[in-house]
């Protein structure tokens, strides 16, 4: 009877989300495939051969790519910073870490605006020294919507680390040193491995989060750097091309899974070197 009162207090969260999320998303993938004649793969082929939706796929992947490189190069020394610091300073690091997630994107994209823009800190900063004759072309691009991006998801990044590196046992890293190990190696075959699970998760959050953004690149990338999700939004909303949006969608989504696969293989790899003495 204690199992089944379990069940029954899963049951309306299982009802929403089977209506409100299961339901359209399984909807929207069987639309995808729908054809004159039944069954049809003939919208994906028409995405993958144009040059024009290739070419915005390839930029949303390589853009989102290249900010969860960032991010993990970033939030991985910061995290094991923050988890090594003193108990009344590691308070202080977390929430100065969490703080840009307590403010709206659009804000934050508005703020790289400022910075970024031709008359922006930077250009102004650069102009003054005498580094520069003319200011830099830094909004509008691509290099905005990565900076935009790494702004964006760092934190889920290196939250998920500090998860982690919290619960690593010093007295391993110790004992690696005293049977000879560097400091470097030490870190290298001990605090690394044990860091997999936390870099998995921020990996996938960053990338996942990079892929499907809407407003960052909306307001950063301008109409020339245009990313799948600015696609979706043209199609449905000014174009009324539904399934057209309903198969960039569906791509996405089994863009996120690949990729979320691949990193984990990726990284079980590398756990598995870092693991070997």
């Amino acid at each position: 009877m204690r199992n089944k009162s379990v069940y029954l207090l899963l049951l309306p969260g299982l009802i929403v989300i089977t209506l409100f999320l299961l339901v359209p998303l399984f909807s929207t993938v069987a639309m995808t495939f729908q054809g004159e004649r039944g069954f049809s793969l003939a919208r994906y082929a028409d995405f993958f051969g144009d040059e024009f939706y290739l070419r915005i796929y390839l930029r949303t992947l390589r853009l989102s790519l290249i900010a969860t490189g960032i991010a993990v190069l970033a939030g991985f020394p910061t995290a094991y910073y923050i988890s090594k610091a003193r108990q009344n300073l590691k308070g202080v690091y977390t929430i100065l870490a969490v703080f840009p997630l307590l403010t709206s994107p659009v804000v934050r994209s508005f703020s790289w605006m400022v910075v970024l823009g031709k008359y922006g800190l930077v250009n102004k900063a650069l102009l003054g020294l005498k580094l520069i004759d003319e200011p830099l072309k830094l909004l509008y691009n691509e290099f905005a919507i990565v900076i935009g991006f790494v702004n964006l998801f760092l934190p889920l990044m290196i939250m998920s680390l500090i998860g982690v590196m919290e619960n690593i046992d010093h007295d391993l890293v110790e004992a690696a040193e005293s049977l000879g190990a560097s400091k470097f190696r030490s870190f290298l075959k001990v605090v690394f491995p044990l860091s997999i699970p936390g870099l998995i998760v921020g990996s996938i959050l960053v990338f996942t989060g990079s892929f499907t953004a809407y407003t960052t690149p909306q307001l950063l990338g301008g109409n020339k750097s245009k990313v799948l999700a600015t696609l979706i939004y043209q199609n449905a909303m000014t174009l009324s091309d539904w399934n057209g949006a309903a198969v960039i969608a569906t791509v996405m989504i089994l863009t996120t899974l690949l990729v979320s696969a691949a990193i984990n293989r990726c990284t079980a790899r590398l756990q598995g070197k870092a693991g070997l003495s």
